[in-house]
């Protein structure tokens, strides 16, 4: 007995997603033209090879605009991220050995999750590079980059937030927890437990609430 054969799934393209980042950055097919070094006409045909690979629209045009459909704008945070680990497995080999201090922003929830295996797989790759790591609040490490004191930091936010220069990096959806068997839920007002203020959770948790008033 045969077993069952298991579809071919296609690749994307490098270029392909090279293209759509630049669109989506720069609002236009001809401004992205540019920036890929590719003909308007060629963009075009590369959305359509695109689109047609995915069986989705991935931007929905008009004479006057372009902009990225709910299935363009979840490739987009994916064409980010493979074309950043394209770059990181070619830096591994093609450049220079690095050296220098990285001073990085983590909040609290980061930290603990993903901290450990991201400065691990970062010391495997650029062994003469030390990150000093600081663990703090969104707000002040957001402000901390903007005055130089830090190089980067990883945020919480609310879907939404624009900032120049940041990138997606993961969605996470909120949800409401409690002890099983409690009773915290009956009282009234409502027992919280939760980060100070400025924390995005902490504010939707409170506008939530407030919105069932």
């Amino acid at each position: 007995m045969n077993a069952p054969s298991t579809p071919t799934i296609p690749l994307l393209d490098l270029d392909l997603l090279k293209t759509l980042v630049a669109i989506a950055e720069t609002g236009s097919f001809s401004a992205a033209a540019t920036v890929v070094h590719r003909t308007p006409s060629a963009v075009s045909m590369q959305v359509k090879k695109m689109e047609d690979l995915l069986g989705r629209a991935v931007f929905a045009r008009d004479s006057r605009s372009v902009s990225l459909t709910p299935d363009g704008a979840f490739l987009l945070e994916h064409a980010r991220r493979m074309l950043a680990l394209n770059r990181d497995a070619l830096a591994r080999f093609v450049q220079p050995d690095v050296e220098g201090v990285v001073r990085l922003g983590v909040p609290d929830d980061a930290a603990e999750r993903h901290l450990p295996g991201m400065l691990r797989r970062f010391a495997e790759s650029h062994p003469c590079v030390t990150v000093n790591a600081l663990v703090d609040g969104t707000a002040r490490m957001i402000e901390m980059v903007r005055n130089g004191r830090l190089d980067l930091t990883l945020i919480t936010c609310e879907a939404g937030f624009d900032e120049t220069g940041a990138e997606v990096l993961m969605r996470e959806p909120l949800v409401w927890a409690m002890c099983r068997g409690g009773v915290a839920a009956e009282q009234d007002p409502l027992p919280l437990s939760v980060w100070e203020d400025g924390c995005v959770w902490r504010k939707a948790g409170i506008e939530g609430l407030d919105a069932c008033r």
